[in-house]
């Protein structure tokens, strides 16, 4: 039974076929194949428990086969074979280089795992904290991320969080972390104040305070030195935006950042200067 290939080494193997081409793609095989044994990088097989081991930490990690298939290009009976084995058959002994070069390039990250896997919560807290000390309340996030408040209220305090709710609040944070909460109306400047206030007593930080590459890390701590200069370079700008005639409130505008949270700054850099005095 013949079927439709394109002419190549694969076609002069499996097929017979004995055109230029596929003679050609034959001859360069050999060469490329004897050279290669020459020099002693000839490889053709590779030992494939590290492959084994490496899918099977990838699906404790929440991957399964379908998605491993999907990321590495690598038919799931080729997978089923490295760790089961096929029927009759034990677990495959060798791969081909390619394959555990594709396989071995997967990584178990918060954007493939399955939505229901549950991972660490350290990251997804610390980014909701951070929020909170920028103004935003516990409310507002809530409504944001589409928890109920009691729900937010057991996740700022969880040991562990799915993957989902990790996507989703990453995907809040990186959106709100360097913008100020709405303070137009007399309701949202209590809350945000309120906010401020609760992260000030609890020790929480603001966003600048945390390294992106750090903030997963359960053995990392804050930068609190980071958030000490943001607040210098603020009272510095404010009080030149002042000797230009500007009122706190145009300046918080003009700085980008919220009037309350630069009216503390500016209390708190001053109580200093007088310490120093």
């Amino acid at each position: 039974m013949t079927h439709e290939r394109d002419h190549g080494y694969a076609k002069y193997r499996l097929e017979g076929c004995r055109c230029y081409p596929c003679a050609a793609a034959r001859s360069a095989y050999d060469e490329n194949r004897n050279r290669a044994i020459a020099y002693g990088t000839w490889r053709p097989w590779v030992d494939a428990e590290p492959v084994r081991v490496h899918v099977q930490h990838l699906q404790e990690c929440g991957l399964g086969l379908r998605t491993i298939t999907d990321l590495s290009g690598v038919a799931r009976s080729a997978l089923v074979g490295i760790l089961r084995g096929r029927p009759g058959r034990a677990p495959a002994e060798k791969v081909r280089p390619a394959t555990a070069q594709r396989i071995l390039a997967i990584e178990a990250t918060l954007d493939n795992l399955a939505a229901s896997t549950t991972i660490d919560s350290t990251g997804t807290v610390r980014r909701l904290r951070a929020l909170v000390a920028l103004g935003w309340s516990q409310a507002k996030l809530s409504a944001r991320l589409g928890i109920t408040p009691p729900n937010f209220t057991v996740m700022m305090s969880a040991a562990q969080v799915t993957a989902r709710t990790a996507r989703a609040v990453r995907d809040l944070y990186d959106r709100l972390w360097d913008e100020a909460p709405p303070e137009e109306s007399h309701r949202d400047k209590i809350a945000a104040s309120r906010a401020r206030n609760l992260a000030g007593d609890r020790g929480w930080v603001s966003p600048l305070a945390w390294d992106d590459d750090r903030i997963e890390d359960p053995a990392a701590v804050p930068d609190l030195g980071t958030e000490a200069s943001r607040q210098d370079a603020l009272f510095e700008d404010s009080e030149e935006l002042l000797r230009q005639g500007f009122t706190v409130e145009q300046a918080a505008d003009r700085l980008n950042v919220a009037k309350h949270y630069l009216k503390r700054v500016r209390r708190r850099a001053s109580r200093d200067l007088e310490v120093a005095a």
